[in-house]
């Protein structure tokens, strides 16, 4: 009788330990990482000064990694192939600096030849998206980071009538619906693009009835954000507009950062200064700041 009792209390012991161990889900390890958009680097004016400030403050902070937003470079659409390539090659050559991994995101000013002025055509070697893929790289790539999936997207095409707009190419629309299958559906997730998915300036700054336009939003969002309804998508980063907003519906937090140029190099921008993003994870949750770097350029009068 008494073996018996301890055999019971023995079962009992071990059914309590493997449903505690069973019912708790590991905690993934905190992070941080930085997100800075619309860096718009030239020689001319206090670009490059800026930026050295900017990745100073990067380094004595020490996230695990930076995302840029896109607009790196200031700029390759009307620009001469000699000129686009010089600007990269500055980039390239700064961005080396940082003391921490640099993932890339692709932005409208990235785009070389789109614009008359540039003096070549669709037929040039690095025509469009080629030189940017020259110097860093893919246009569209995920990666994972202590439990979370990160995609980082080109949300910029060429545009039937001329110019660019706001738009994931069908390729990538393939490649995502691919790369979900293998990812498991607790996954925390971030996106980074350039253009918003959605913004909300344009009914603040001319009214709630006006509609965005082409080039201030991703045409076919929808089609891209359907594509993570099953998936534990946390966070969509945007750049583009140079002014912060912050705004969440179902379940997904979409932050749009201020530039770390903010007027370009020239100031606050509708009341935005110059600053990047600081994401701060915690187990499938995070915390935000936007951060003043510390350096402030020359300030004309401000539009906001």
């Amino acid at each position: 009788m008494k073996t018996r009792k301890i055999l019971y209390l023995f079962q009992a012991v071990l059914f309590l330990l493997l449903f505690t161990f069973s019912s708790c889900k590991p905690k993934e390890e905190s992070f941080t990482f930085a997100f800075m958009t619309d860096i718009h680097v030239q020689p001319e004016g206090v670009a490059t000064e800026g930026f050295s400030k900017a990745i100073e403050k990067i380094n004595e902070i020490k996230p695990d990694f930076v995302i840029t937003g896109g607009d790196l470079i200031m700029d390759a659409l009307g620009q001469t192939y000699g000129r686009a390539d010089s600007l990269y090659k500055l980039y390239q050559e700064m961005s080396g600096d940082f003391n921490m991994p640099v993932y890339n995101t692709m932005g409208n000013h990235e785009v070389f030849g789109l614009y008359e002025e540039s003096g070549v055509d669709s037929t040039h070697e690095f025509y469009g998206e080629k030189l940017f893929e020259k110097f860093l790289g893919k246009r569209y790539y995920a990666f994972n980071h202590k439990g979370w999936r990160f995609y980082i997207l080109d949300s910029v095409d060429e545009h039937p009538e001329g110019g660019y707009y706001g738009h994931v190419s069908q390729d990538q629309i393939e490649w995502l619906s691919e790369d979900l299958k293998q990812v498991d559906k607790e996954t925390p997730i971030v996106i980074s693009v350039h253009i918003p998915f959605i913004t909300v300036q344009n009914m603040i700054n001319k009214g709630s009835y006006t509609p965005n336009s082409k080039g201030n939003t991703i045409k076919n969002s929808k089609q891209v954000l359907d594509l993570f309804q099953e998936y534990n998508l946390k966070l969509a980063l945007q750049g583009h507009l140079h002014v912060l907003e912050s705004m969440y519906t179902r379940d997904v937090h979409y932050i749009t950062s201020g530039a770390v140029s903010a007027r370009w190099w020239s100031g606050p921008f509708y009341g935005t200064g110059e600053g990047f993003l600081l994401i701060t994870t915690k187990d499938d949750d995070f915390e935000w700041e936007y951060m003043d770097y510390g350096w402030h350029a020359p300030v004309f009068k401000d539009e906001g």
